[in-house]
């Protein structure tokens, strides 16, 4: 049986793209608002802590959808599912940009998000089953390039289009794409039948579950470190929750001979173990994503338009490294690619560590460059080795469980680096305090230099509360570049860990392509 993609051609190859591109805007909707929140605040008149309801209202539906997406494109056809997906998410948006409050607008997100959480499988998905050996590894290479691009674009395209036009325009921006996308789909990916008997099996209790369970957890990391972890009580009430819904979805999705998720995938070593880097590897791209905007803006006091060029470096080399993945795919072990990209991303997580106030431009070029080459590597090498060593009845429903692991791994890594950056930056704070005594003489010379200028520029002022003030500002400045610094040795540990998880692989086999042919 020849695949769709070659027997089809042209046609195939357009809708593919328009998935991809359907794929783009729900991954970057994720991050595109981050940067904008203030702006999105005012608008709605909003407090600090509902505005990030924007973002997590979005996360939590998404999260829900995507391990999801294998049963209900079973049942209803990838070009059916995508298109409802690719309709509903470009309607939401549009409502999105509308919106007058906060409740509307957590509303509209969280259809935003569900919605269009399918589209992110599916796609990942299709690119497995409709492309030929000989193209598979160009797709893969272009939907992993869409995968990790999106979120480290997000925050500088959304400062951009906040500053020059109004954050409103973060989601109108979806309404034209999306439309040509909704269409596209539809008259071109025709490839397969629904299945409406899964409709009779639907497990609405395990589907009830299954949210639950996802939700509260998804909640739980995104929040857990505003509100200090367990000492608050909503957090340890809905983390009890997520463990008891989560109990009782496995043991549905194990015990009935048509669960609302498949998890027989992880019965195989190398998608199991594939999962588990895709979560670290979810960890990497959300992380220094998370990172390196907050370090540039904190320590350096950039806008978001500054920040944007100096990372465009990761963007580059992301562009330059996927056809060159895609092409060695077919021709290198798998193993391999796996292994050089996670050392790539720990030498760039390494080379992140001896941050100060004053690092420069190119002091940060290198290590960008690694992470965009060692993320494109990892997650196309892992991502190929895991999916095609499954039957093509599992593939959909396998597609959604790794994204789902990535995103849960960003999620986690956020939720450990924010505990972890108040602790550390704590900490520093301390040691640095205590080293900064009345009776040292570096400390009391800064104090009385500081105080002697700020009285001859202010006349009558209180020079010796100003230095104070001064020195506690950098001192706090200090700890935070120290907190930095320790943050990304945690990613480098963590890419360590993974990169050693490539001994324990089975020598990739390519039971797709067996199977299709």
């Amino acid at each position: 049986m020849r695949p769709l993609a070659e027997e089809r051609g042209a046609t195939v190859m357009f809708g593919f793209f328009a998935m991809v591109v359907g794929m783009f805007m729900a991954v970057l909707d994720i991050q595109i608002v981050s940067s904008s929140l203030p702006q999105i605040q005012a608008g709605l008149s909003a407090s600090s802590s509902e505005v990030s309801w924007v973002q997590t209202s979005y996360l939590i539906a998404e999260v829900v959808m995507i391990p999801l997406s294998g049963y209900l494109s079973r049942m209803l056809s990838t070009r059916t599912l995508y298109t409802i997906s690719a309709a509903g998410f470009t309607i939401s948006s549009f409502a999105c940009g509308f919106c007058t409050s906060i409740e509307e607008m957590m509303v509209w997100r969280a259809i935003q998000g569900f919605i269009g959480g399918a589209m992110i499988p599916t796609t990942f998905a299709t690119s497995f089953t409709v492309f030929g050996a000989n193209r598979r590894g160009a797709a893969t290479a272009f939907v992993g390039l869409v995968v990790t691009l999106a979120p480290t674009i997000g925050p500088t395209l959304g400062g951009y289009i906040t500053e020059l036009i109004s954050w409103h325009w973060l989601f109108f921006i979806n309404v034209v794409p999306g439309i040509f996308v909704t269409i596209t789909v539809w008259s071109t990916m025709d490839i397969d039948k629904p299945d409406w008997s899964l409709w009779k099996n639907l497990d609405f209790f395990g589907l009830a579950c299954l949210a639950i369970f996802l939700g509260c957890l998804q909640y739980v990391l995104e929040e857990g470190a505003k509100n200090d972890w367990f000492t608050d009580g909503g957090i340890r009430d809905l983390s009890a929750v997520a463990v008891i819904a989560g109990v009782l979805f496995f043991w549905r999705a194990l015990s009935r001979p048509v669960p609302i998720v498949d998890l027989t995938p992880f019965r195989n070593r190398n998608f199991a173990l594939g999962t588990m880097m895709a979560f670290v590897v979810g960890v990497g791209l959300f992380g220094i994503t998370y990172l390196l905007p907050l370090y540039l803006g904190r320590v350096q006091s950039m806008s978001s338009l500054q920040i944007g060029e100096w990372l465009w470096v990761n963007g580059i080399f992301m562009f330059i490294t996927a056809p060159v993945i895609g092409a060695l795919s077919s021709r290198v072990d798998l193993r391999l690619l796996g292994a050089i990209g996670f050392v790539l991303l720990l030498l760039s997580a390494w080379l992140f560590q001896p941050l100060t106030t004053q690092t420069g431009y190119w002091d940060l070029f290198l290590p960008q460059a690694l992470r965009g080459m060692g993320l494109m590597t990892t997650m196309l090498s892992v991502q190929t080795m895991a999916i095609q060593s499954l039957s093509p009845d599992q593939v959909r429903g396998a597609s959604g469980l790794f994204n789902l692991m990535r995103n849960t791994g960003g999620a986690f890594g956020l939720a450990l680096l924010n505990t972890q950056m108040t602790d550390r930056i704590n900490l520093h704070w301390e040691r640095l305090r205590e080293s900064l005594t009345p009776g040292d003489a570096l400390t009391q010379n800064f104090l009385d230099g500081f105080a002697a200028r700020y009285e001859q520029m202010m006349p009558g002022g209180d020079g010796q509360a100003a230095a104070l003030k001064m020195l506690g500002q950098l001192t706090f400045q200090q700890a935070s570049v120290m907190a930095f610094s320790d943050l990304f040795f945690i990613l480098t540990v963590a890419f360590a860990c993974a990169a050693g998880l490539m001994i324990f692989l089975d020598k990739p086999v390519n039971r797709l392509a067996q199977e299709m042919h």
